[in-house]
């Protein structure tokens, strides 16, 4: 194992339970809210049901709570700094009706159970230092895989595959497991840029064969990369000491430079070597060149002075130089060694994408016939995926540590959920750890759907239309009174961002669910005028679905806080874990999803 700082401290089981028995008090009272379905708003009377305030005043406030770090109104519910949370929620929700009392407190008490203010969580920096100690774990620094990945990927694949390259240098591992590995991104990435072996699992054989595939493009960019990397490192030293011979002929003898009349310094500059590119990056580079060449180097030292290769600081259309200065013949050789098979060495780095549909009992080696000492990984693991990932890790000897981040919480299945029907699942979803078996602990489905909502994003403008929510609450209506239906499982879609009107959006809602000719009666028969009355009608209750809508905005980070932590309880409850912890990975606005549980165990 390599030498490292001391590991992040982080809560202990009993810590960390007395914090979930604190969320528990608090999420009795607030999840009905996130329970409720904006579908059913107007249908079910939500606002009159479970709020006993205007929207104004809870829109005010939980505006608030995004802008401001703490709410001074609402600090006397907090108990003493070393107690494990609220004192009173009795000024939350009310004792007999269990409506929402006051917003601002509220506001607080989500904002205090979130991972961040919870104190539950490190960043993903302080880990870093802990794994690389004084040595930056560096992968090869030249190849760039940004143009096959969005940025929201790209930001996701570069941060994580770095915390995972710099686990398996710790734990000298080799060998990586990628559970759930989709379209390949990460996998190819840990194995060209960090030379892994990798092996990608996923259920699906579309998203293997195309994992195949985009891994084929990506070894092919690699190749060529490197492959300028190595012609402009080549030519140019080649050049550079053609020059210096030409230097010291011409300062011998004192003549001048037959073609124009610069100085002899001007004349074999290194800058002199690159094209002119109109980019400041290009402008930066031939200062540094600069003013390397006056100063003595060995000639195998074309490095700046941070020890970073020139090529580090070509952007990608400049790794092939183009200037005149080199012959046509040296451009044709570095074509020509693009078209080579790469070296057995520089293949040691492999990513095998497998189907397969893995489980808590699934047996690793029946999948992967060269199983060894390995970290298993999963970026945006779906539903149960994630759990069963920390399950096989306490379960399989050869896997050493794991960085698990999950999403889609809504597919969780819950063991005390439905409790009346018969399932002969063992392993659930939800809960892990003890204490929440011991609680009987469920969510809801609504509930878990909500621990997906965006906060972030919201408090930056980029939430869900009111609009659209509005609209389909609406329609809801229309279809239980006109059609008499009470529950629709069938889903409308993105018809909102086609439709030019309420009207539109109602007729093209009706024509796709298809409730007109299930009745026997033609297309588009509901009147035009029976459509709009139920606009009217609802238009000034607007304001009620936006602010009910932001309190199940505000309520999701603790949800998924209480998700995190039965997780992370799990892990503390095992006996032959060194470390584990919730790490903050992502920039929430770009991946809302942004924590990852990591375990190392004891070596």
């Amino acid at each position: 194992m390599a030498a490292s700082s001391p590991f992040p401290e982080t809560p202990d089981l009993a810590t960390l339970r007395a914090k979930l028995q604190g969320l528990l008090r608090f999420l009795k009272d607030a999840l009905p809210i996130a329970n409720a379905h904006s579908v059913d708003f107007y249908t079910e009377s939500l606002w009159d049901r479970l709020v006993d305030v205007t929207p104004e005043t809870v829109l005010a406030a939980l505006r608030r709570s995004v802008a401001e770090e703490r709410l001074p109104e609402a600090r006397p519910c907090v108990e003493e700094e070393g107690q494990s949370g609220f004192s009173d929620f009795s000024q939350v929700f009310c004792e007999t009706s269990r409506k929402l009392l006051n917003a601002d407190a509220f506001a607080l008490a989500a904002k205090y159970y979130s991972p961040q203010d919870l104190g539950v969580c490190i960043p993903f920096e302080k880990l870093l230092v802990a794994l690389q100690g004084n040595q930056k774990h560096r992968g090869d620094e030249n190849i760039n895989l940004d143009e096959f990945m969005n940025m929201k990927k790209s930001h996701e694949v570069h941060i994580m595959s770095e915390l995972i390259s710099s686990i398996a240098a710790y734990c000298d591992i080799k060998q990586v497991i990628d559970l759930g590995s989709g379209k390949g991104y990460l996998s190819s990435f840990l194995s060209l840029k960090y030379g892994l072996k990798v092996y990608g699992i996923d259920s699906s054989n579309v998203n293997t064969h195309g994992a195949e595939e985009r891994n084929r493009k990506l070894k092919k960019h690699w190749r060529v990369y490197h492959t300028q990397s190595r012609s402009v490192n080549g030519l140019t030293l080649k050049m550079t000491k053609e020059n210096k011979s030409q230097d010291d002929s011409k300062y011998k003898t004192g003549t001048e430079d037959k073609y124009n009349h610069r100085t002899i310094n001007e004349e074999i500059t290194p800058s002199g070597l690159l094209p002119d590119f109109p980019n400041p990056e290009i402008s930066n580079i031939r200062e540094k060149m600069d003013n390397l060449h006056t100063q003595p180097q060995q000639d195998e030292d074309l490095c700046f002075e941070n020890g970073s290769p020139l090529i580090d600081f070509l952007p990608v259309n400049a790794a092939e130089p183009t200037s005149s200065e080199i012959s046509k013949r040296e451009i044709a050789k570095a074509k020509k060694g693009r078209r080579k098979p790469i070296s057995k060495s520089s293949e040691s780095n492999i990513y095998s994408p497998v189907t397969s549909f893995i489980t808590a009992d699934s047996e690793l080696c029946d999948i992967i016939k060269d199983l060894e000492d390995c970290l298993m990984v999963g970026l945006h693991t779906c539903g149960n995926l994630a759990p069963n990932t920390l399950r096989i890790f306490t379960s399989k000897y050869e896997v050493k540590a794991v960085c698990s981040v999950g999403c889609c919480y809504h597919l969780l299945s819950e063991e005390f959920e439905n409790q009346h029907k018969e399932n002969s699942e063992e392993k659930w979803g939800f809960p892990m750890c003890h204490y929440l078996k011991e609680e009987r602990w469920c969510c809801g489905r609504n509930a878990r759907m909500s621990a997906c909502l965006a906060l972030e994003r919201v408090a930056v403008g980029q939430g869900v239309s009111t609009e659209s929510l509005f609209y389909r609450a609406v329609l809801q209506d229309i279809i239980k009174d006109c059609y008499g239906i009470t529950k629709c499982d069938q889903h409308v879609g993105k018809i909102y961002s086609k439709s030019s009107s309420f009207l539109d959006y109602v007729r093209k809602s009706l024509k796709k669910l298809g409730l007109d000719k299930k009745l026997g009666l033609d297309e588009f028969k509901l009147p035009e005028k029976t459509i709009m009355d139920y606009y009217q009608k609802y238009k000034p209750r607007m304001k009620e679905l936006e602010a009910f809508n932001m309190l199940k905005v505000v309520l999701a980070p603790c949800i998924e806080t209480l998700i995190l932590l039965d997780r992370l309880c799990y892990l503390k409850e095992q006996e032959d874990i060194a470390w584990s912890a919730i790490v903050k990975l992502f920039d929430p606005v770009k991946s809302p999803r942004c924590y990852a549980v990591v375990a190392l165990k004891k070596q």
